[in-house]
């Protein structure tokens, strides 16, 4: 299969990757040119032989919209758009209508894997048509991990990016509770090595798991996160997910609390934050904020 990637910073690069390991073509576009296999969107569309899937990994809000729109003038009908950002749910319905005047399907796709995504495979939740879908199947294939779980077709369109929303929501509580465990080992005086406490959680516990893991591997790198400033960014997705609790009267007391949690990050110099900004370096790559710089 031939597909185009618009996007190749962290995530789009390995993904580049990963679906050439598989054995199919990708020609990839993004803005730093040193990255890049054409230096236009026209380039790339030209590239690939028609009906053509080309894939969209950019920031989501205005760099998706303008790419959807510079998309929908160059595709053809019969052509798909993916939208494998962090979109909001409600864009993705924007974006279906708008293609779908040309004739140009639209598949949201909501990617989980971050750095590790190019060994371990990523975690796939799409939305779209069966027809769509089908179209897009095997590069769906390509990245998922490998065995029996890891992508989903979610339901209509809109229902992949929701779907990954709400994911987001529980790392949002899960990484919260670890942090929160961990700077209370930290304060207490009966327990002197908690590093290796958090290792000895990996095997035999109910709460062993990934975030676990990687807890363990930020704290091998500095055991008392003193390089770090309790500083916590969020991606938009923590606070959708209280939005729509809001709108749907569901109860999510631990979601919301983990967000005010980043919030409370931003005026103080939380010992919870360290934790949490350690974690989400080590799965995702997301910058940190050292001692020694503000945001």
């Amino acid at each position: 299969m031939e597909l185009g990637l618009i996007g190749l910073g962290k995530m789009g690069g390995n993904m580049r990757e990963r679906i050439r390991r598989a054995g199919h073509t990708v020609v990839g576009y993004d803005r730093n040119a040193e990255l890049a296999d054409v230096h236009s969107l026209r380039e790339l569309v030209d590239a690939l032989p028609a009906p053509r899937v080309v894939w969209v990994m950019v920031p989501a809000g205005e760099a998706t919209q303008a790419t959807v729109d510079e998309l929908a003038g160059l595709l053809s009908a019969g052509d798909v758009v993916v939208d494998g950002g962090n979109s909001r749910w409600t864009d993705d319905e924007k974006h279906a209508a708008e293609l779908a005047e040309r004739g140009i399907g639209f598949v949201d796709c909501g990617v989980s894997g971050g750095v590790w995504g190019l060994e371990n495979g990523y975690a796939l939740m799409y939305g779209g048509s069966p027809e769509d879908v089908a179209r897009v199947q095997p590069v769906f294939d390509a990245l998922k991990p490998e065995g029996t779980f890891g992508a989903v077709h979610a339901g209509a369109v809109g229902a992949g990016h929701f779907a990954k929303m709400v994911h987001n929501g529980i790392e949002y509580a899960m990484m919260q509770a670890f942090a929160e465990g961990w700077e209370l080992l930290e304060a207490a005086g009966p327990v002197t090595d908690v590093r290796e406490v958090f290792r000895s959680w990996q095997e035999g516990t109910v709460i062993r798991s990934w975030l676990l893991e990687l807890a363990v591997r930020a704290l091998e790198d500095d055991e008392h996160l003193e390089k770090l400033r309790g500083y916590a960014a969020d991606s938009g997705e923590g606070r959708w997910t209280v939005e729509a609790a809001i709108d749907h009267a569901v109860p999510l007391p631990a979601i919301t609390a983990s967000l005010f949690a980043r919030f409370a990050s931003r005026q103080d110099d939380s010992p919870q934050m360290k934790m949490i900004a350690a974690l989400r370096n080590q799965f995702g790559g997301h910058a940190v904020t050292n001692t020694e710089t503000r945001p």
